[in-house]
């Protein structure tokens, strides 16, 4: 019984169940059946709680606000305004493209927070023109997705969001502890593809841009990147709650995009509004799926069975925390971010932060880089599949592309691991954490 609602999940994935449905399918199942005994209706009442409080908490509030601000800026022509900045700065250089893909992913890091939406916006502008400065289509995919997966980590970060509510950890420091990670990892491909540009005679993709062609760009996308600035700086400084400052980026965003930008007509709010309504309902029930499914791992003794498990391999630290991003890496090859977060940060948690003492901002900024990075990962990385599908170029030929980057990314998950203080450096410094 204590894995039976496991293993019914996991045959739902393998049948292309939704993932809600597989969740919600598998506790109803085991909660039908009692845990074992004779039915009794109230544990299913029990589990549908589970599912509405998993929805309707006021901190959750602040995943829906970050969607739609994502969401109008994107529609208000933020994207443009960034990839112009970023070649004004960097296009000069050999490979000037490729950087300037890297480097407007990090700056759109801080205004969407998501992975998809960066391959998605970034990836239709730049794929087809790296392709045509003389790429390949591959590796212009294989860029877009490896850097899109910065998105997640830079604040404001909607997987963060998420963590933070299920794990109850603070997530103004998960926003600090996931800047210096994202950060490396945008360095460290930038550095990757300086090497391949010099080894391959990449393009350059413009002249050096002149001191005055820089700042008007700069002046372009100024208003804009203000957003995380702001997000920051006020829950930093206690301004606003990280709730609260999702509302103000909400309504920040479509101030800049409406009238001082003036590029998102009013008549353009509701498919704006619809689109951020329906990823919310979806990304909200699948936090309630999830979370009537943790309860039912908790009340079958799962988590206490998989410590069991991982002590009894070994119980020298180093080696479970090996375990530990190995099991993310499979994990992230086949589970969306957010998912994989819902299901397996209570049950893990419990091991690593619980028994073995690992700090849980620690802890946490491990889970949400490994998942994150899992999303550019064969067989199953989505973002792989929306590069591709923009690129037209199949997921086996991107995939041995960015392996290289792929590398970088799985080092900076080595280094972040055991050196805590690459984590918790900032957030300590900020007051967020002791």
């Amino acid at each position: 019984m204590q894995t039976a609602f496991l293993w019914l999940f996991l045959a739902s994935l393998a049948l292309s169940i939704p993932v809600i449905f597989g969740l919600l399918g598998a506790s109803g199942i085991v909660v039908a059946n009692d845990l074992g005994a004779e039915f009794d209706p109230r544990d299913l009442n029990s589990l549908l709680s589970q599912v509405f409080s998993g929805m309707s908490s006021v901190p959750l509030m602040a995943l829906p606000m970050f969607i739609l601000a994502g969401e109008l800026m994107n529609a208000g022509g933020i994207t443009e305004r960034l990839v112009r900045f970023s070649q004004s700065l960097i296009g000069h250089l050999r490979g000037g493209l490729a950087q300037v893909n890297i480097l407007s992913s990090i700056l759109f890091a801080g205004l969407s927070g998501s992975a998809v939406a960066d391959t998605s916006a970034l990836g239709s502008m730049l794929i087809p023109a790296m392709e045509k400065q003389g790429y390949t289509r591959r590796f212009a995919a294989a860029v877009t997705a490896a850097s899109s997966v910065i998105g997640p980590i830079i604040p404001p970060s909607g997987i963060m969001i998420i963590y933070a509510f299920i794990m109850g950890v603070s997530p103004a420091a998960l926003f600090a502890g996931g800047i210096v990670p994202g950060l490396m990892i945008g360095s460290g491909l930038m550095f990757v593809t300086w090497r391949l540009a010099k080894k391959y005679n990449f393009p350059v993709a413009s002249r050096r841009a002149s001191a005055r062609e820089v700042v008007a760009a700069g002046r372009e996308t100024f208003w804009p990147l203000l957003t995380p600035i702001i997000l920051l700086g006020g829950i930093l400084t206690g301004f606003f709650t990280p709730t609260e400052a999702a509302g103000v980026a909400a309504f920040y965003a479509l101030i800049v995009s409406v009238f001082v930008i003036r590029a998102l007509r009013i008549g353009d709010l509701p498919a704006t509004f619809y689109r951020a309504a329906v990823a919310s309902g979806i990304i909200l029930m699948l936090i309630g799926a999830s979370k009537s499914f943790s309860w039912v791992a908790d009340q079958v003794g799962a988590a206490q069975m998989l410590a069991d498990f991982v002590l009894s391999l070994t119980d020298n630290p180093y080696l479970l925390l090996i375990l530990l991003n190995l099991m993310l890496f499979v994990v992230g090859m086949f589970l969306d971010a957010g998912p994989a977060i819902l299901i397996l940060g209570p049950i893990l948690s419990k091991v690593f932060v619980g028994i073995i003492g690992l700090d849980p901002v620690h802890f946490a900024i491990i889970m949400c880089v490994n998942v994150t990075v899992g999303l550019a990962t064969p067989p199953m990385g989505l973002v792989l599949f929306v590069a591709s599908s923009i690129s037209r170029e199949r997921v086996e030929a991107i995939t041995k592309a960015i392996l290289p980057f792929l590398a970088v990314e799985a080092g900076v998950i080595f280094l972040i691991t055991f050196f805590e203080d690459l984590v918790l450096f900032l957030p300590r410094v900020m007051g967020l954490h002791s």
